[in-house]
């Protein structure tokens, strides 16, 4: 049997960089599939996607051109920004690929019908990233320096303009078992958030939670991983 695939989305600001140091730490059979998506790292010159279903296509098109074999077994994570486009991507690989991931992963995000009560959109700079730290208790380093923010700020504006007006394209839900995660001390999103992710699958449904806040994902990812091979394992038997 060849590998699965775990197909990464980034939270608002973040490149596929963050997950490309997942690879190391992945347990044997796991390939870690980071998307990059336009505005970002080596794309850096490409617009940024402001639309969920624009980015959820462009992430589509990238997995189906980095995937092998004829039945490729695929599982998709996305944390924040990234679940909801995660969720999307599931559903463009149903109806568009014939794809049916074998499980879907959520992390700190409530369910795509709830959408975010906090916003950011429309402050001023220094304001911008004051609640951008408030949301995820995480800043990108190279956001303190002036010259890296004048580029990046318009991309992570971007993420949190389509995270905060994201419609799910679908009202359908998907027939892929959903793991949802958080941080216990997440402030921003909390387990009755969480567990709105039941609504959107007919198929399995559970939840866990890991030490940290919003970000616990960038604290160990060894641990994350190994949850989702484990999850993984059970799915074949």
């Amino acid at each position: 049997m060849g590998p699965t695939y775990l197909v990464c989305l980034p939270f608002a600001g973040a490149g596929a960089s963050f997950f490309r140091e997942w690879q190391p730490c992945a347990p044997d059979g796991l390939t870690v599939l980071p998307v990059q998506l336009p505005g970002r790292e080596e794309r850096f010159t490409e617009p940024s996607c402001t639309d969920a279903a624009r980015a959820a296509e462009e992430a589509c098109s990238q997995v189906l051109t980095r995937i092998d074999g004829d039945a490729p077994r695929v599982a998709l994570f996305g944390h924040s920004l990234g679940a909801v486009l995660a969720y999307e991507l599931a559903h463009h690989l149903l109806s568009g690929a014939g794809i049916t991931p074998v499980r879907l992963f959520v992390s700190g995000s409530p369910g795509p019908y709830d959408g975010r009560e906090s916003k950011a959109s429309g402050l001023d700079d220094e304001q911008f990233l004051a609640r951008i730290r408030e949301f995820s208790g995480y800043t990108h380093p190279a956001l303190q320096l002036p010259e890296m923010r004048a580029l990046l700020l318009p991309m992570l504006r971007a993420d949190v303009e389509m995270h905060e007006t994201y419609k799910p394209a679908s009202d359908k839900p998907v027939p892929i078992p959903i793991t949802a995660l958080r941080g216990r001390d997440d402030e921003l999103v909390d387990l009755a958030q969480l567990e709105q992710w039941a609504q959107v699958t007919t198929a399995d449904f559970a939840t866990a939670q890991f030490d940290g806040g919003h970000m616990y994902l960038a604290d160990d990812p060894a641990g994350l991983l190994r949850l989702i091979a484990a999850e993984l394992a059970q799915d074949e038997r």
